[in-house]
């Protein structure tokens, strides 16, 4: 998987310290509004202002989440005199796409997108059998200092809009339907939340986004919740919120070692809510909406890849029963220069295999991007 975490050079977890976490967003300039930002009723009083029919909402909707397109040459069923000043209005041109990198002899495309503030963000398109997947980004780099991750090296710029989220869907769906991917034309068909950024620190955006992926047009794209995962380091107060959602996407707990010890040295979030409350949490998500958990667990050489931690992690998901969970190993995709690396291919199939031999449903991610900075957060710190 292209947005797997990544090792910057020079920065190993000091076992004498502890990362600095950011919650607080960065003072910056407000994205210009969007039609994504609003749910149908809210486009239609924006679109009163001007005058306009109760029905454009509908129409300019329609055009948007139904034809993917922000043209207003393209809306010809809404008067000329009326299409500048509504696509103006509520549809301005919130990113643009900067530079982008194709690798997989063209099954995977990354962009590096510049926003309204001329900052960059990433997500990476991704054409698999009988699917494509989006990994989106929900932040401008991400406050959560995993020192193994691009983007947490980077420190929080600030949150994303709801459009700004919407945005890379719809261009990258766009993609998709003219044959950008390698194997032709396409529907997108999956988004996940494992870009840039803590989605659930951004918890009023993404929740927003995921609204108006699984609306149906024209109030959103018609997605299905079920193709949606939201991933998150372990902010149990969001997990238990998401809960209360009751929109069964699928949850993914990036945990990276199943002790406390190591994990809060990993994922320093873990300083304030342990292995066992993130657990507890994804195993309450799992009882109110019948989602199975993801488990993401990067395997990093002489670091978290121990046999003994995969039978600690299967001890620990089995102590919360059975069937609720499936692990994802992801072998680490190492930033040129890095100290860290991948785990050895007999110690990876070691970790599996025992996972497995506890009854875990286990599958090794499918890794893409490495000659591209395919980790998001690695492109951006690049520029």
């Amino acid at each position: 998987m292209t947005s797997q975490p990544q090792v910057l050079p020079g920065h190993a977890p000091d076992a004498g310290s502890r990362p600095q976490l950011s919650f607080a967003v960065p003072r910056r300039g407000k994205p210009p509004r969007h039609l994504a930002d609003l749910t149908l009723p809210e486009r239609a009083e924006v679109l009163a202002e001007l005058g306009e029919p109760g029905y454009r909402a509908k129409q300019l909707s329609t055009h948007y989440f139904a034809h993917l397109s922000r043209e207003a040459a393209d809306m010809t069923d809404i008067p000329v005199t009326s299409r500048a000043q509504m696509t103006d209005l509520l549809l301005p041109d919130l990113l643009r796409e900067h530079r982008r990198l194709t690798s997989d002899d063209g099954a995977t495309i990354k962009t590096l997108w510049t926003l309204f503030d001329d900052v960059k963000v990433e997500s990476v398109l991704m054409a698999y059998p009988g699917r494509a997947t989006l990994c989106v980004s929900s932040q401008a780099g991400c406050g959560m200092a995993c020192p193994f991750c691009a983007t947490g090296q980077q420190g929080l710029t600030r949150n994303l809009s709801t459009g700004e989220v919407i945005e890379q869907v719809r261009r990258s769906a766009v993609m998709c339907r003219d044959g950008e991917l390698a194997g032709g034309q396409r529907r997108l068909t999956n988004v996940v939340f494992m870009g840039m950024g803590e989605p659930l620190a951004n918890y009023k955006t993404v929740i927003g986004a995921v609204r108006r992926m699984v609306g149906p047009p024209p109030e959103g794209l018609g997605m299905s919740a079920r193709h949606i995962t939201v991933s998150t380091v372990g902010l149990v107060p969001a997990i238990r919120k998401l809960t209360a959602e009751a929109i069964p996407v699928t949850l993914a707990l990036s945990l990276h070692a199943p002790d406390d010890e190591l994990r809060s040295e990993l994922v320093p979030i873990n300083t304030r809510w342990s292995v066992a409350e993130a657990l507890d949490a994804a195993r309450a998500y799992f009882d109110a909406t019948g989602r199975r958990v993801s488990i993401e667990y990067a395997l990093i050489k002489d670091m978290n890849d121990h046999a003994w931690r995969a039978d600690l992690l299967a001890t620990e998901l089995l102590e919360r029963g059975s069937g609720w969970v499936h692990v994802n190993p992801i072998p680490l995709n190492p930033t040129p220069g890095s100290i860290w690396t991948a785990s050895e291919k007999d110690v990876e199939a070691e970790f599996v295999a025992r996972l497995r031999a506890a009854g875990i449903p286990t599958t090794v991610r499918d890794t893409r991007g490495s000659d591209i900075a395919g980790a998001c957060g690695q492109l951006a710190a690049q520029e």
